[in-house]
């Protein structure tokens, strides 16, 4: 019992970085998740193209504060003096998220018409996953790859 305790205490910290990221990741897919379903299930249908994407651009940047703010803290503990520049970075590596969000839930939810309130809510989950596993990466060698560890 003890050497499981200290293995998983040993891949815990070998993982802390990933660990983190997953929780503030997931905590910054509710951000994204209750503010994009607030708009959708209120005043905004998701049935209109331009109110979905529309729904899709505000709940991305209410996210992507919250997930700069986490990410530079908590998850890469970030020392960089260039918050201008960091930030730039980490908005242009959400933005090309956001495109293939966009692009994704266009498909689904638009073009194969498949816009149910069931469908909008599995395609953006689906989405979500891609977003979280793509962010992280480019998160981890682009926008914070300066950072010794």
């Amino acid at each position: 019992m003890k050497k499981l305790i200290e293995k998983g205490i040993f891949l815990s910290h070998k993982y802390e970085e990933i660990i983190r990221y997953l929780i503030i990741g997931v905590l910054t897919t509710v951000v994204s998740l209750v503010s994009k379903y607030a708009l959708l299930f209120t005043v905004l249908d998701a049935k209109d193209p331009l109110e979905l994407q529309i729904a899709v651009v505000l709940s991305w940047v209410l996210a992507v504060i919250f997930a700069y703010v986490t990410n530079r803290i908590f998850v890469f503990q970030s020392k960089n003096k260039n918050i201008v520049k960091e930030i730039l970075m980490f908005v242009s590596s959400r933005i090309a998220t956001l495109a293939m969000e966009s692009i994704f839930l266009w498909f689904f939810i638009t073009f194969l018409k498949l816009n149910t309130n069931l469908y909008v809510i599995l395609w953006t989950l689906v989405s979500q996953v891609l977003i979280t596993i793509g962010n992280y990466i480019l998160s981890k060698f682009f926008v914070f790859s300066h950072q010794k560890k």
